[in-house]
């Protein structure tokens, strides 16, 4: 059963706009539960603030199409900067809260990220000297030196706000980094029809069961497009209530599905299998009423969801997407008669997909080929990058660098990647940026990384170096390059193993051949 209808026309409209039109049909529900500080928000709260702080920003000079950058964790002011950010007519850049310096500092000059809203925490021992096009830094909770109170773009201001002049498929309403499988970080151009064209396939017909009535408790970071735009963008647009929680607890998950009445959730596999554990030990409430939970970001192991199910009465849909696609390309049905959560799914309204093989020709079902799609939804280029952006974006198609096949019925499935992306807890590690970095440090003569399958995170990042001949293999060493790692990476891309090799196997081109490396760790 194709999906072929869209929850509305995307065509012209823009993101903030779709959320505000809400706010003001809904004033008095609450939008918004931010448990990092129980504060809750109503749709005619959040509206005024988005409004205001959009408002401040046109205030402090900020002009249409410049960059602003938002390094926070799930809070109400990640939700609120953001949506001010697209109003006053500036380009989101959202940051993972957990980065270290090199990782801020690059995304920051290279986006020419004008104003950075943050919190001190995040940017404690971070120097943001010298970036060229910085010039205001806002803190929300906790200041720091050098930083305005987040609190000052509150400040009612008489500021007028010019209408964006032009159209929303020329407009971008975010650059989120993805990690390519060479070299660094690439900002991927999501214009405001991309966004709300995504939300509008999602929210129709047998795709994405969420209402006005249902609560969406969200763990999944927003800086990530899944938490941003099938979490905080889709539950808005309908007049759902949002509950944040900063990061995944249990306990913490478990408390809230009872407290507000939690009626969905997305989650990535690991914790899909942390929940799963909590069920078998009788720790899963009685008393819930969660209808169904969407699990993406990672292929999801067929006997999960259907444990899960075995225990809660919880159906389980698996989705597909890459921030490229902003992000959902495939989803599955909760109808029991087409209910395969070991599948993907069906595409999307509007998505068309074929499957390929290395001569770009399609398949016969049944067997795996690339997939390869176009859609209303897929990004206009990398910023900056015509080269990356020719490599993926082909006479209008997107290619996916994931084998996937589809059966009788159109589900489809991942059965491998043609991309090396490693895959840590649903986050993507780019092998390339882990190996630039150690390939800095003095004792490394080469090196190479690949993903090792792991039960609670998926994959985990595996490093194997060859060191120069003045120094030597030891527990030292190892100690000292993972050390080096995590004072440049977030904690997700840091190498859990060291292994030291003779030589890096490559071709004759000088590719490192990751599936040796993978074989021997086997």
């Amino acid at each position: 059963m194709p999906r072929t209808r869209l929850y509305g026309d995307p065509c012209g409209r823009f993101l903030h706009d779709v959320i505000l039109e809400t706010c003001r049909k809904c004033p008095q529900k609450t939008a918004i539960v931010d448990t990092s500080c129980n504060r809750r928000i109503s749709y005619a709260e959040y509206g005024q603030l988005v409004e205001t702080i959009a408002r401040g920003f046109a205030a402090s000079g900020t002009e249409p199409g410049e960059v602003i950058a938002i390094f926070l964790r799930n809070s109400w002011e990640f939700c609120a900067a953001y949506h001010a950010c697209t109003l006053a007519g500036a380009i989101p850049t959202l940051l993972n809260p957990t980065f270290r310096e090199r990782e801020v500092r690059y995304q920051l000059e290279n986006s020419g990220a004008s104003i950075l809203v943050t919190d001190g925490p995040n940017i404690a021992g971070i120097n943001l000297a010298g970036l060229p096009c910085l010039r205001r830094v806002y803190f929300t909770r906790s200041g720091s030196s050098g930083c305005e109170p987040f609190a000052n773009l509150l400040h009612s201001s008489t500021t007028t706000l010019a209408p964006l002049q032009v159209a929303s498929d020329q407009t971008l309403a975010a650059l989120p980094y993805s990690s390519g499988t060479t070299g660094l970080p690439k900002g991927v151009m999501l214009t405001h029809y991309n966004l709300v064209a995504n939300m509008f396939q999602l929210l129709g017909p047998d795709a994405y069961e969420i209402t006005s009535p249902d609560v969406l408790l969200c763990f999944l970071p927003l800086y990530h497009i899944y938490g941003l735009n099938v979490g905080l963008n889709p539950a808005l647009t309908v007049g759902a209530t949002l509950i944040l929680m900063p990061r995944f607890h249990v306990s913490q998950f478990l408390s809230l599905l009872v407290s507000e009445a939690v009626t969905i959730t997305l989650v990535v596999p690991p914790a899909l299998q942390s929940l799963v554990q909590a069920a078998e030990a009788g720790q899963f409430p009685q008393n819930h009423v969660l209808r169904w939970l969407k699990s993406g970001a990672a292929p999801l192991a067929p006997e999960l969801p259907r444990r899960f199910t075995s225990l809660t009465g919880i159906f389980v849909t698996q989705g597909y997407g890459m921030t490229e696609a902003s992000p959902v390309t495939h989803v599955g049905y909760l109808d029991p008669k087409l209910y395969k959560p070991e599948s993907i799914g069906q595409p999307l309204a509007q998505t068309e997909c074929r499957l390929v093989d290395e001569n770009g020709e399609e398949v016969p079902t049944g067997q795996p080929g690339e997939l390869v799609m176009r859609g209303p939804q897929f990004m206009s280029g990398y910023w900056k990058d015509p080269q990356a952006t020719a490599a993926v974006l082909r006479d209008g198609w997107y290619w996916s660098g994931d084998v996937v096949r589809r059966d009788e019925q159109d589900f489809y499935y991942v059965v491998d990647r043609v991309k090396e992306m490693i895959k840590y807890k649903g986050f993507a590690v780019a092998p390339a940026q882990v190996e630039a970095l150690l390939l800095e440090h003095p004792a490394v003569r080469d090196c190479g990384v690949v993903g090792c399958p792991d039960v609670s995170a998926g994959e985990i990042p595996v490093a194997f170096v060859a060191l120069h001949e003045s120094f030597a293999a030891s527990k030292k060493m190892e100690q000292e390059l993972r050390a080096y790692v995590a004072d440049r990476l977030t904690h997700y891309k840091q190498p859990r193993q060291i292994r030291f090799v003779d030589a890096i196997p490559k071709t004759a081109s000088g590719k490192i051949l990751r599936r040796e490396l993978r074989k021997s760790l086997a």
